[in-house]
């Protein structure tokens, strides 16, 4: 089965990847950005067919592993 983990920081969190983005995207003539917020998507792959136990297993990696759950939040696509 194919999981997708979308990482993202919590609001409230400084977020300098975005604010590099955003300032790059403003020097090349994009004025009207006025936010830019930086995710990451991990995609599983994962043998079996029981989505509750499958989503069990992600929900463990992502607060072990994937996701600093301190100042990020994440999301599990299935």
């Amino acid at each position: 089965m194919k999981v997708e983990v979308i990482v993202s920081l919590k609001e409230g969190v400084l977020d300098p990847q975005g604010k590099a983005i955003c300032h790059a995207l403003s020097s090349l003539g994009h004025k009207n950005v006025e936010n830019v917020n930086v995710s990451k998507v991990i995609t599983l792959e994962i043998a079996g067919e029981d989505k509750e136990v499958i989503r069990g297993e992600v929900e463990a990696m992502c607060e072990s592993l994937l996701a600093n759950v301190v100042i990020e939040n994440y999301i599990i696509k299935m």
